[in-house]
Parts: structure tokens; C-alpha cells; sequence
């Protein structure tokens, strides 16, 4: 089982016009209206300013392949001088009532252009050495934002642990015997006091959004294709289980694409698990930007029995790939946990 890459692909490239987005539009998270049949794309974007602060825009689409920017300016922006000042990436949609809830990896300063030697990336301003590590350090956490309409947005505030570097954040779409989900991949979490030899994917529940534990590992590495593993898309709910897309860094570096099904009542347990890649980098839109060998989505529809994984290409380009929703669902349930 495999995604397919769509042949028009990329759907979305920097935008020579628009300071803010002509050096970089990738990894987006998604949305589809039922309702008015249109895809939702907030997508990360960068122009090509040395600090590298990066933004959100937003396009839409009628069939899910081609996309129209709603907009010459960015729907969100960092903050002046809040916790996610230096920059805004990855967001991660789901709807819980009237309200979309984004999680976005966010920084106190921005990254610089990491892509370049050390001599040339942006420097965060130096703090006495008992200053937290995420300020000293400028480690990503990350933040919820939540919005109606996409155009106006409320910052509820940061959703994890400042002290940890944690990203890939990704909140379930409802309520699970009352309480709030979400997966998380910290960094630094690694071994014998956190049981697993390499970054993995954590899962957490709570009553309250901004008071999540720790929580228990989901996910580890298993298979000889996977390093570093994080989540990517938020969980879809099917009769089967939750249905999640993940990603993990082999060791020739490369960013390929799993999926997983959870159960419903606890998705803390894995119920099924692809032991083979559904996507890797492949083409030269994937394989050469400013971090080379990625697919790295945030966000996935399913628009009739079709799945749309909408995906990041090298950190510069947005790509999409599809498959049979039922036909994927039918394919996990014959693989191992």
C-alpha cells in the first residue's frame, strides 16, 4: 500500500510577489468544508529575511489539487513579544464546535536560516546561564491558537512544558471519556529514565487544555526505516480506530510516512501499525530544498472514499498524495501492532 503522489505536484510554491512567502510555503495542515466542498490550506511561509521568522497564509480549493491564495498577507503572524515571537510552523487543524483549534510549533526568537554554515544563521541574544534552556537555547514548544473564520484568531497560550523542545502537537478532534488528547514528540525524552532509546511519539490526556501531563509513550522506532519517529496529522475516527499519519527519520536522514490505528476508547494503545513506508522522498521537490529528503505533512482530508495527504516537500514546497481512504483503513488492519 502506497500513497500516490499527485502528478501535478507541487500545489503550492514560494511566491516570488510576496515578501513573506518567497523563499518558503510548506508543511500545511488542512481542512475540508463539507458544506461549501473546499480544501482549507494553513501553510507555513517564509520569505528571505536572516532571522527566517515564518508565517501562516492560507489557500483554498475546490477539487483538493489546485489552490487559490485567499490573501496577499499572512493569516497569523508571530507575536511582538510573546513566546512564539521568532516564528510559527507546522499547524496542526481540528474543529471542536464552532471553533477550529490550531497547535503550531513556535519560537521565542527566530531560527535563522539553519540551512546555511553556522557563521550566517540568526543569533538568539545571550541569557545568564540560569536562564530556562528554551530561551537560552531557543528551543521550539508549542502553542494553541483557535479561530472561527481564519482570518481572526485568539492565542490561548503555550500547550507544553517550556523547559522541554517539543513539537509535532496534535490535539484529537473531540472529547475521549471526557477528557482532552493529544500527541506530542519531545526530544530530549530519551533513555533509560523515559524507556526509549530514540525521540519518540507520547501521548497525554487531560481536563484541562493547558494542563497536560507528561503522559506514556505511543510509538517508538520498530522497523529498520524508522529513527526518530513524530506524529503528523491529526486522528480521523472510523469505526476501526483513530486513524493517524506519522513520520520517521531512517538513518540515511530521509523523512518517510507511516499510518497507525488507535483505539477508540484509549488511544494510548496502538492497535495496528503499517511495518513499510506508504511515502518517501522521491522527487526533486522532496529531495532538494532547505532540508533535503523530507515529506512531512500536517494535514489530511477525505473528500468522498479518497484520502488527501497534504504534505511539506524539503521544507520549501507543498505536495499532495492520496490513496484509497477504505482501501488504507482495510490495508492497516491486516498489519501488527
Amino acid at each position: 500500500m502506497k500513497l500516490i503522489r499527485y502528478k501535478g505536484n507541487p500545489v503550492i510554491s514560494p511566491n516570488p510577489i510576496n515578501e513573506w512567502e518567497n523563499l518558503v510555503t510548506t508543511n500545511p495542515g488542512a481542512w475540508y468544508d463539507e458544506e461549501k466542498k473546499e480544501v482549507y490550506l494553513l501553510y507555513r511561509a517564509a520569505g528571505e529575511d536572516t532571522e527566517h521568522r515564518t508565517y501562516f497564509g492560507l489557500a483554498m480549493s475546490k477539487d483538493g489539487y489546485n489552490f487559490n491564495r485567499v490573501s496577499d498577507k499572512p493569516v497569523f503572524c508571530p507575536s511582538i513579544d510573546g513566546f512564539d515571537a521568532g516564528c510559527v510552523e507546522d499547524p496542526r487543524v481540528v474543529k471542536m464546535g464552532e471553533y477550529f483549534f490550531i497547535t503550531y510549533a513556535c519560537r521565542p526568537f527566530p531560527p535563522g536560516q539553519y540551512w546555511l554554515n553556522e557563521k550566517r544563521e540568526y543569533k538568539s541574544p545571550k541569557f545568564p546561564f540560569d536562564f530556562p534552556s528554551i530561551l537560552r537555547d531557543n528551543h521550539t514548544s508549542t502553542g494553541l491558537a483557535i479561530t472561527k473564520d481564519f482570518k481572526t484568531f485568539i492565542r490561548i497560550g503555550r500547550l507544553t512544558n517550556a523547559s522541554v523542545d517539543n513539537r509535532d502537537v496534535i490535539l484529537f478532534p473531540e472529547k475521549i471519556n471526557g477528557k482532552f488528547y493529544m500527541m506530542h514528540r519531545p526530544m530530549s525524552w530519551v533513555g533509560k529514565k523515559y524507556g526509549t532509546k530514540n525521540p519518540s511519539i507520547w501521548i497525554s490526556s487531560a481536563n484541562d487544555l493547558l494542563g497536560f501531563p507528561d503522559g506514556k509513550i505511543l510509538a517508538t522506532s520498530k522497523y529498520k526505516w524508522e529513527h526518530k519517529i513524530g506524529g503528523n496529522t491529526p486522528p480521523i475516527k472510523t469505526k476501526y480506530g483513530w486513524l493517524t499519519i506519522f513520520h520517521a527519520v531512517g538513518p540515511d536522514k530521509y523523512y518517510r510516512l507511516g499510518a497507525m490505528l488507535l483505539d477508540l476508547d484509549d488511544p494510548s494503545i496502538v492497535l495496528h501499525r503499517t511495518p513499510d513506508w506508504l511515502l518517501q522522498p522521491e522527487e526533486d521537490y522532496e529531495i532538494n530544498g532547505f532540508y533535503n529528503g523530507v515529506v512531512f505533512p500536517c494535514g489530511k482530508v477525505v473528500i468522498g472514499d479518497k484520502l488527501f495527504v497534504y504534505y511539506g516537500g524539503a521544507d520549501k514546497y507543498i505536495g499532495v498524495a492520496t490513496c484509497s481512504f477504505s482501501g488504507l483503513l482495510e490495508h492497516l488492519k491486516k498489519c501488527p501492532a
